[in-house]
């Protein structure tokens, strides 16, 4: 064995491409793959990425399975399994390929694209199509599914209970699929060249198999959310979908609305009305919402808005990763209009992150926005289950026949009880408008002072805890670094270790309002940092310098979707930073 393929054969993790047209059923078998490692005592992480068609066009699965937890995509692929070659090409970027990979393909199907044969890879032809054939009732991406789990090292009986629980009775589609998928695994045989993980077996842990939109609507639940409006936008959707029939198991309900406008509106009516909620949208929807977010932050109505970030401007790249709406999401709304804005750091944190969020909205009486994104929210991946975490939203409230009751009295905390409809002797009104601490409308320059004041001092008085960030390790360089940037970065950091370089990660979750002192704390001892973050214009890098005082020269490393961030070029990034 050369020394290239034993390095590989070593890897503690194997990254996985299956491409195809639209209909090809990559992303069944990508996710049934995914599944059977779950059982077979692995963790991994399925990435999808799509055509800009809203039918049909090319899909591919992209998993990178480990034997510890992995949040990130791997620099390459060492085997990308092609059902068919339609448009493949178009991910040539997305699925690095070089001497090392292996590359399975229909001859039947199409030639090898040429974007793919420059690479070196090795190409095995595999007649996919035929051995499905040969099994009347069977799918070729069933014989996909077993072949690309035999060269994972996936033992077959995972494989065959994954496919079983995925099918909803028992019958002669059934039989046949199981048949298709041996047969694959069986084909593998006769393939060499792809490293095998060690150490699969059929013995799993108590493991989650969940996408960061399942994660964050979970998450919402937990932290009390029972009310949910929202327009349909790729890619929040599924966030919906799951919580549409979860919410009913907990009495909540789930109202589709008919624009993002309208489902933002009723969601501030039900907060008013003294239910928790949540809608979920994605770029162009947020910048619909803005004047309902501005009305949330005047009335201190709380209200959770979780935007999963897709490539812009405009419709952009809908099926397509980025961390592009993180500027306006800070600074976007009319006026001086204090708001929460938090980030998750992983698919798992998903979960805790929106949790939080509506916790952090109900205790402040204010609009909190979760930037999750498309990478993280239809990803999936396999994570040790979660703790129960104490985030649960509760709201100050007025009692009845309150004397002297002020809506919104100038406290200390800047928080002030909120009366719900039909309260008896707390009657007050709720609107856009500037108003006294009564509520009443007023353009008094007195009043607009003291109530600007309370909105932002109730956000900057609150203690956020170490939640406000991730921050780990030590040296005299920082990179600091937001959502889903922050698995590659995390990675990295490790891999500069073990290269004899030092540094410290801080992930930030807290976005605002800004944390001066903890991020002091944060930066002691550290002389220069790097941010790094997925947009074109660095706005992460330039939030960063309008609100803290960063040490020494600022470095950025910053690149617009849809290109995930690699550890391999972010540890060269950070190595040449710090011997620069």
């Amino acid at each position: 064995m050369d020394p290239t393929a034993k390095a590989r054969d070593l890897k503690l993790s194997l990254s996985i491409a299956l491409a195809g047209s639209g209909g090809s059923g990559v992303m069944t078998a990508g996710t049934l793959l995914l599944n059977a490692a779950a059982k077979a005592g692995l963790y991994g992480l399925m990435v999808r990425t799509n055509g800009p068609q809203i039918r049909g066009g090319e899909a591919a699965a992209l998993l990178r399975l480990a034997r510890q937890p992995t949040h990130s995509l791997d620099d390459g692929f060492d085997l990308l399994l092609a059902i068919d070659w339609q448009n493949v090409s178009r991910f040539a970027d997305e699925i690095p390929l070089d001497a090392s990979s292996v590359m399975i393909g229909d001859p039947d199907e199409g030639e090898t694209p040429e974007v793919f044969k420059n690479t070196g890879a090795r190409y095995v032809p595999l007649s996919l199509k035929k051995m499905a054939k040969a099994i009347p009732g069977s799918w070729t991406n069933m014989v996909a599914l077993g072949l690309a789990g035999a060269l994972a090292g996936i033992p077959a009986a995972a494989l065959e209970s994954a496919l079983r629980d995925s099918w909803k009775r028992a019958d002669a589609a059934l039989q046949a699929n199981l048949a298709a998928l041996q047969a694959g695994f069986v084909a593998a045989s006769a393939i060499e060249g792809v490293p095998k993980l060690k150490g699969a077996n059929a013995l799993a842990g108590r493991r989650w198999l969940i996408s960061g939109n399942e994660a964050a609507g979970y998450g919402a639940i937990r932290g009390g959310i029972r009310f949910v409006a929202a327009y349909p936008i790729t890619p929040a959707t599924e966030l919906l979908e799951w919580m549409a029939p979860a919410l009913t198991k907990v009495g909540g309900t789930l109202l589709q609305a008919e624009d993002e406008l309208a489902s933002v509106n009723m969601i501030i009516g039900a907060s008013y009305g003294g239910v928790p909620s949540l809608t979920a949208t994605a770029g162009p929807g947020l910048a619909l919402m803005t004047e309902g977010i501005g009305l949330a932050v005047s009335a201190e109505v709380p209200i959770v808005v979780v935007d999963v970030m897709r490539g812009g401007p405009s419709t952009g790249l809908p099926a397509k990763s980025e961390q592009s709406d993180l500027s306006f999401a800070v600074s976007g709304l009319s006026g001086d209009a204090p708001r929460l804005v938090l980030a998750p750091t992983s698919i798992a944190d998903c979960l805790d992150t929106t949790q939080w969020a509506v916790q952090l909205a109900e205790a402040m009486q204010a609009p909190a926005i979760v930037l999750s994104d498309q990478f993280m929210g239809q990803s999936r991946a396999i994570i040790d289950r979660p703790a129960d975490l104490s985030f649960v939203g509760k709201r100050l409230t007025a009692a009845a026949n309150t004397p002297d009751y002020k809506r919104y009295r100038n406290t200390e905390s800047g928080v002030s009880p909120m009366a719900i409809p039909g309260t008896p002797g707390v009657v007050y009104t709720a609107d856009g408008l500037e108003h006294t601490e009564a509520g009443i409308p007023s353009s008094q320059s007195r009043d607009h002072r003291t109530q600007l004041d309370k909105r932002e001092r109730k956000l900057l008085q609150y203690d956020y805890g170490r939640w406000w960030a991730d921050v780990e390790g030590d040296g005299a360089g920082a990179v600091i670094t937001f959502g889903s940037a922050t698995a590659a970065v995390r990675e990295a950091v490790l891999r500069a270790a073990g290269q004899g370089v030092k540094v410290r990660l801080i992930a930030v979750r807290l976005l605002a309002p800004a944390q001066p002192e903890r991020f002091t704390e944060a930066l002691d001892g550290v002389t220069s940092v790097l941010v790094v973050e997925q947009n074109h214009s660095a706005q992460f890098y330039r939030y960063l310098r309008s609100v803290y005082d960063l040490p020494g020269k600022p470095a950025s490393f910053h690149r617009p979707g849809p290109l995930p961030l690699r550890p391999g070029e972010l540890t060269d990034t950070i190595l040449a930073w710090r011997n620069s």
